[in-house]
């Protein structure tokens, strides 16, 4: 198997952060939280480089080519999330086949641990549809109705969060991602990779994922991912 590329979608305003620099520019272990994902999923060995789908005329990208001796390249990504991530894949199509599997990974999960992506490599490269990595539900959870109440409980056996990276091969992925956005009915139900893959019938597979692997969305969550980052393995 040849080594995988990463898209990395960070063209997002991350309105929920609360500070004046979009999110994954915000300050992390002496420097931007970007920078701290990219040399995280860089430097596993199986990642052979990174494309990342940054906003037009973007003032705080910091020029980076390589970084742990890898190609770090960008190209400009869209209004939504999977329009950057279906920009990145077009700019990678020099790069990779149809059948070359891909990872899309969140900008603002900077946490995520080498031993998860083997497993995901290790068991989404042998399911058909790809996978995910994802977190059991270990809260008891509600559904809720109209006026606050509680409509019912629901069985958190059958429920995972979703987690990032995203494994897919780079065919399958573009024609999904291609099709969704097209389809008027379709797209505003595509929240991630794996939701455009399921709307064309596949089911991606999934894979446990440690739960610090945080998606940064508040000022509190970059206090914890610090702490994440700079405690004993």
């Amino acid at each position: 198997m040849n080594r995988i590329w990463v898209v990395v979608p960070a063209a997002g305003r991350g309105q929920r952060f609360g500070a004046v620099i979009p999110k994954q520019y915000a300050p992390l272990v002496g420097a931007p939280m970007l920078v701290r994902t990219l040399d995280r999923l860089l430097a596993h060995p199986k990642i052979a480089g990174a494309m990342v789908a940054l906003a037009a005329h973007d003032p705080h990208w910091p020029g980076l080519t390589e970084l742990e001796g890898k190609p770090v390249r960008t190209c400009i990504g869209g209004e939504e999330r999977a329009d950057s991530v279906l920009a990145g894949l077009r700019a990678l199509a020099d790069s990779v086949g149809n059948d070359d599997w891909v990872m899309v990974h969140d900008a603002a999960r900077p946490c995520v641990r080498h031993h998860d992506l083997d497993a995901l490599i290790e068991q989404g490269t042998r399911h058909s549809d790809g996978a995910i990595l994802a977190a059991p539900v270990r809260d008891t959870m509600k559904q809720g109705a109209p006026g606050g109440r509680i409509e019912k409980t629901l069985p958190r056996s059958e429920l995972w969060r979703a987690l990032t990276p995203q494994l897919f091969r780079y065919g399958a992925l573009f024609g999904a991602l291609q099709q969704v956005l097209n389809d008027p009915a379709l797209k505003p139900g595509i929240t991630d990779e794996a939701s455009a893959i399921e709307a064309l019938g596949g089911r991606p597979l999934l894979v446990v994922g440690d739960d610090d692997n945080i998606k940064v969305t508040t000022l509190h969550d970059l206090a914890l991912a610090e702490f994440i980052l700079t405690s004993p393995a």
